[in-house]
């Protein structure tokens, strides 16, 4: 062997010696890839034996289809924390509303439309159990109760409900539940949430129903179909978990570094702005629906959340929920409208130190607040006007 191959040979092995570890590296990566990949898809397949929650599908909102509801006739299940604590199944209607009755347009019998938020929608609790369904086994025959409503819906979209009900369905009587989170966020400037309409100033400085488009994105459709994805995102608030991460680094701006107090499903703090910019809204929701709605204000009845409990009074009563709730009735007792005050009921049967309105780990009302919410519209005038009485 000469010099010259000697030399070759001995530059190889480093060479060599190199190739190997940068394979070991690849390999190394691969394993841990297919690890992690096998944890993925046996978390897949266990989890779709668990109740996870199935998600209520929105459908989208355009100029073509402006009403905000979800995808309909199809059953739904709802799920929470991580262990599963609070469970129920139910089912999305031919209209795309939580109701086991369908809706029909050219049902002769009277109609009384409940409108509202995620009190209204219930998807928590049992519909048999829901205020709206209760009365509806009362009436019977008599009559139909339609409700229409969404989790985060404020008054600005109430009034889009309500109109559509009757419209469509030619509703003798509305009955809306009004809860904390309702004033402000019917401004585009504290609720952005896609769908919805909600009001922006215009031009004139007047406040304007502006409809909010909404159209699912890829991430959300892998979501819906992935039991995985919808346990980390419905159950663990992985998404929530992230933004409040990136705020802690700096990386996106956040209200939610300083979590307020929170009366009334919102907080508690009653700033000028957002007292005033709320008291704007309450005057443009009340113009709007005489403009929106063919109905005269006996027609219509206002079903006011408030504290549940004695020892809350005082506490709500002072936040902006109490403020809130305080304008309102006066302005629709002004306007003619019947107020119906949850509160006073609410406290007077909790006096007997047993009775809870909500479930362990959800502040919605649970069947016994909705047992509350159906003896308290079922003694409204309206509810008389609209199916005979007293």
């Amino acid at each position: 062997m000469d010099q010259r191959t000697e030399t070759t040979h001995g530059a190889a092995q480093p060479d060599a010696c190199i190739g190997g570890r940068g394979r070991h590296f690849l390999f190394a990566c691969l394993g841990i890839a297919l690890s992690l990949l096998a944890c993925l898809l046996a978390a897949e397949v266990v989890l779709r034996f668990l109740p996870v929650a199935t998600g209520l599908w929105a459908v989208p909102v355009n100029a073509g289809q402006p009403i905000f509801r979800f995808s309909p006739n199809r059953e739904f299940l709802f799920s929470r924390d991580w262990n599963f604590s609070l469970v129920n199944r139910a089912r999305i209607n031919n209209d795309g509303f939580i109701n086991d009755e369908d809706y029909v347009e050219n049902d002769p019998r009277p109609l009384l439309a409940v409108v509202g938020d995620s009190y209204v929608e219930a998807a928590m609790v049992p519909n048999q159990q829901t205020f709206y369904r209760r009365l509806g086994d009362q009436i019977k025959a008599k009559g139909r109760i339609y409700s229409f409503g969404a989790s985060g819906a404020p008054l600005s979209q109430y009034l889009v409900w309500a109109q559509y009900a009757a419209q469509k369905y030619r509703a003798a009587g509305i009955a809306i539940v009004v809860v904390g989170n309702d004033f402000d966020e019917s401004l585009w400037a504290y609720n952005t949430r896609p769908g919805l309409h909600v009001y922006v100033q215009g031009g004139d400085g007047r406040l304007q129903l502006r409809r909010t488009d909404y159209a699912p994105s890829p991430f959300r459709f892998l979501v819906r179909h992935s039991a995985l994805g919808r346990y980390l995102v419905f159950h663990l608030h992985a998404l929530d978990l992230a933004r409040d991460a990136a705020a802690r680094w700096g990386l996106v701006s956040s209200a939610r570094a300083e979590m307020p107090q929170y009366v009334g499903n919102t907080a508690a703090a009653a700033s000028p702005e957002r007292v005033r910019d709320s008291y704007a809204a309450i005057a443009a929701f009340f113009d709007d629906l005489g403009k929106m709605v063919a109905l005269p204000p006996d027609r219509i009845a206002f079903l006011v959340d408030g504290a549940r409990y004695e020892s809350a009074v005082a506490i709500t009563e002072r936040s902006y929920f109490g403020l809130m709730r305080a304008h309102f009735m006066a302005e629709a007792s002004r306007r003619g409208y019947e107020v119906v005050d949850l509160q006073p009921r609410f406290v007077e049967r909790s006096r007997d130190g047993k009775t809870r309105y909500e479930y362990l780990t959800d502040g919605h009302w649970n069947p016994a607040g909705h047992a509350v919410v159906a003896e308290a519209l079922g003694a409204s005038q309206v509810f008389a006007t609209v199916f005979g009485g007293r």
